[in-house]
C-alpha cells in the first residue's frame, strides 16, 4: 500500500493541471481517480516507524478519505472452489479464517498483536533440519523439475526477513546442477547530500558492499541457469518488465542476463536484463547509497512484503521468529489458490512450537 503522500501528491497535480480549466478547487482536478487497495495487508513502510506513524501514514488517515466512495469487495477470487460440496464448505471455512486473521479476530480479546494456533494440518512438524524440510515440502523432486516453468512458476517458500530468504535461496542453489555465477554491484555514495567530505572516506567500499534493506538488490548476486528470479524495477512495461515480475534464467552473460517470463501475457518471452544504478526509495541509513547491480532477487523463497500480488499453488511460510508488522501473516496465508497449498514450518530456538503471531493494527478499520 502507498502512502498517503503520494496520493496527496496526486491531488494537487491533477489540480494543479485542470486550473487552467477552472477545476482547481475540486478534488482530483475534478477527475474520477480509482484507488485498490486492502487494509488487511501490508501498510506503508514507515522506516523506524512506530505502530502509530504506520497507522497515519495510510490513505484513510489523509484529507482525500471524506471525499472517498468505499466499494467493498466480498468474494475471494484467489481461492477456487472444489469439485464436491465437502471441497466447497472447507474453502468457505478456510476463507473465513483467513479474513478473521486480516481483521485481527483470531485469539480475541487482542490489542491487535496475539499468537494463535496453527490448524495441524498446515504445519509441518516432523523435521530435523527445517530448511531442508520446508524446501522439500515446497520444491517436491526439485532436481528433475528445476528447469520446468510449469512447476516452478505457482511455488515460493516466504519467510519475513531477507536474511532468511537469503539462507533458503542459497541452499537450493547449492542443491541444483550447473555452474554457478556470481555478479557483484559497484557501490558508491551520493556526495550532493552529504555536507562533510571526511564522513565520504569513513563509508569504505566494503561498508557499503554489506548494506542491504528492502527494495535493493544484493551486493553479491548468485545465479545459475534454471533460477526463477524477480524483478525489482520497472523496466520495459510493454515487455512485461515490471516489478513483481518472475522469470526463469536462460542465460548468464557479463553484461547482461537473458530471462524467460514465467506467467502472465508475456508469458514465455525471452527479455534481456541489463545492470541498472538504483537507491532505496526510502533510505534506512543518514546517506543515498547508489548501487550498480542487475535489479533481481533470486525467488525460490522471498520475503512475505515481496510476495504481495503474487498468486501461487504451493507455499511454504517459514518462520523461524514471529512476523514484526501488520498484516504479513494474512498476506502469507493468502497467496495460495487453495488451502492444499500452502504448509507451514514454525520453530523457535529451542522447540517445534505450533502458535504463531499474528499482527494487525485494529484501528486502521475504523473508518472503512
Amino acid at each position: 500500500m502507498a502512502h498517503k503522500h503520494t496520493f496527496e501528491a496526486l491531488d494537487r497535480t491533477l489540480r494543479d493541471v485542470m486550473s487552467k480549466y477552472g477545476n482547481s478547487k475540486e478534488m482530483f482536478g475534478g477527475k474520477v481517480v480509482v484507488f485498490g487497495g486492502d487494509f488487511r495487508q501490508i501498510l506503508p513502510v514507515v522506516p523506524r516507524g512506530s505502530r502509530s506513524d504506520i497507522v497515519h501514514s495510510a490513505i484513510n488517515a489523509s484529507y482525500i478519505w471524506n471525499s472517498v466512495q468505499v466499494l467493498t469487495l466480498t468474494k475471494n477470487m484467489r481461492l477456487q472452489s472444489g469439485p464436491t460440496e465437502d471441497d466447497k464448505n472447507e474453502m468457505q471455512q478456510f476463507s473465513e479464517w483467513l479474513l478473521r486473521i486480516g481483521e485481527g479476530k483470531v485469539s480475541e480479546p487482542n490489542d491487535g498483536v496475539t499468537d494463535f494456533e496453527i490448524p495441524p494440518d498446515l504445519l509441518i512438524t516432523q523435521f530435523e533440519d527445517p530448511i531442508v524440510a520446508i524446501v522439500d515440502a515446497t520444491y517436491p523432486d526439485l532436481i528433475h523439475n528445476f528447469h520446468s516453468i510449469q512447476y516452478l512458476k505457482g511455488r515460493a517458500i516466504l519467510a519475513s526477513t531477507l536474511e532468511i530468504v537469503e539462507q533458503i535461496n542459497n541452499h537450493i542453489l547449492d542443491l541444483i546442477p550447473g555452474d554457478m555465477r556470481d555478479y557483484y554491484s559497484s557501490n558508491t555514495v551520493d556526495k550532493s547530500e552529504i555536507n562533510d567530505d571526511t564522513v565520504v572516506n569513513i563509508l569504505t567500499p566494503e561498508f557499503l558492499s554489506s548494506l542491504r534493506t528492502s527494495g535493493l538488490p544484493t551486493h553479491h548476486l548468485k545465479l545459475k541457469v534454471g533460477t526463477p528470479i524477480m524483478i525489482m524495477r520497472n523496466i520495459d512495461q510493454s515487455e512485461g518488465l515490471c516489478n513483481g515480475t518472475r522469470l526463469i534464467v536462460t542465460k548468464l552473460g557479463t553484461h547482461v542476463i537473458e530471462a524467460s517470463i514465467i506467467a502472465g501475457k508475456n508469458g514465455g518471452n525471452r527479455v534481456y536484463i541489463p545492470r541498472m544504478d538504483m537507491s532505496p526509495s526510502q533510505s534506512p541509513w543518514p546517506f543515498k547509497l547508489n548501487r550498480r547491480q542487475f535489479p533481481i532477487i533470486v525467488s525460490y523463497a522471498m520475503t512475505i512484503n515481496k510476495s504481495q500480488g503474487q498468486s501461487l499453488d504451493i507455499v511454504g511460510l517459514y518462520l523461524p521468529r514471529d512476523v514484526f508488522t501488520h498484516g504479513q501473516i494474512y498476506v502469507a496465508l493468502s497467496r495460495v489458490t487453495t488451502k492444499q497449498g500452502i504448509k507451514i514450518l514454525i520453530h523457535d530456538q529451542h522447540a517445534k512450537v505450533k502458535t504463531t503471531t499474528n499482527v494487525v493494527y485494529k484501528e486502521i478499520f475504523d473508518n472503512i
